[in-house]
């Protein structure tokens, strides 16, 4: 069964590290994995202590997942990427001191898995608690996110002007979106061999999100919501090759609804109201990188014939 407890919201205190580290044995013990106290113990104090240190505030902790595949994440404000650790043997007593709360190297000793998400609006730190300390390094942690996706524009730019986006139903889709594509990639990184597909479907989010990087949260979007305004047009450049990628897309959209029906992906399947929509708005990229006239949503809960 997925894990989609709600969020652990800490103070800047010091109690929020005692407090985070009884909410993580609490949630091991009430998902049937006791063997993961410990580790999940020692990895959440750490991760939590340095959101403390070196993070901005809100600092919240969940635990995802699955009951047979759990994860400890630590979301906070600050989109630094965490210092990774290097080997014990190469850093002397007095480095070592200074690293406290920041080399993550018990997060590394206490998980089969760990790595940071960077995100718009903050990271998240997460760690799949292993059964038992290492008594090595450890495994090396990997850092992901919008960091990734380069800045320059497309060499065979197309414009494409979307007209008439709902507000509501574009945002719901953007949250979805970025859900959805965090979920695949933690699938991908600590599970490849249970959740083979993860990987596939976490390169083409990849792939999308640095094609349509200027049509996935735009500022339009957000300059009209402040306005008050139900709708808005979104003005995007993407590569002329970005079609093919986004028709795979909306296909992947349809195949992570079963996984989420099947409870194999935390996300909820969309609604059809939520489906149409995402197959419009994204079908407008297609249609208009291959030269054809834009089509805008109907507007009563419908999409048009492109649909």
């Amino acid at each position: 069964m997925p894990l989609n407890r709600p969020a652990l919201s800490l103070g800047a205190g010091p109690r929020s590290v005692q407090d985070a580290r009884r909410w993580v044995v609490e949630t091991c013990h009430a998902i049937g994995r006791t063997e993961l106290t410990e580790c999940a113990e020692l990895g959440v104090s750490e991760l939590v202590t340095n959101a403390l240190l070196h993070g901005e505030g809100p600092i919240q902790v969940r635990v995802r997942g699955t009951a047979e595949h759990p994860r400890v994440e630590v979301r906070d404000g600050s989109r630094d990427r965490p210092v990774l650790p290097v080997p014990v043997d190469e850093v002397d007593e007095d480095e070592l001191l200074l690293t406290f709360g920041r080399g993550l190297s018990i997060v590394a000793r206490s998980s089969d898995a760990w790595g940071a998400e960077i995100e718009a609006d903050g990271k998240v730190v997460w760690f799949a608690p292993a059964t038992g300390f290492a008594e090595d390094d450890g495994v090396q942690g990997l850092i992901t996110g919008l960091e990734e996706l380069p800045d320059a524009p497309p060499r065979d730019p197309v414009h494409v002007r979307v007209t008439g986006v709902p507000i509501d139903l574009y945002l719901a889709f953007e949250r979805h979106f970025s859900e959805l594509r965090r979920e695949v990639r933690l699938l991908a990184l600590a599970h490849e061999s249970d959740y083979p597909l993860a990987k596939d479907l976490s390169d083409l989010f990849t792939d999308l999100a640095r094609e349509l990087r200027h049509g996935i949260g735009p500022e339009e979007i957000a300059q009209a919501d402040q306005r008050g305004a139900h709708t808005a047009d979104i003005e995007a450049v993407v590569p002329t090759g970005s079609a093919a990628t986004t028709e795979r897309f909306i296909e992947l959209l349809d195949l992570a609804d079963e996984f989420c029906r099947q409870q194999r992906l935390l996300s909820l399947a969309r609604s059809e109201e939520q489906r149409r929509f995402q197959q419009w708005y994204l079908g407008e990229f297609v249609r208009q990188a291959r030269g054809e006239q834009p089509l805008a949503w109907a507007g009563d809960g419908s999409c048009s014939d492109a649909c």
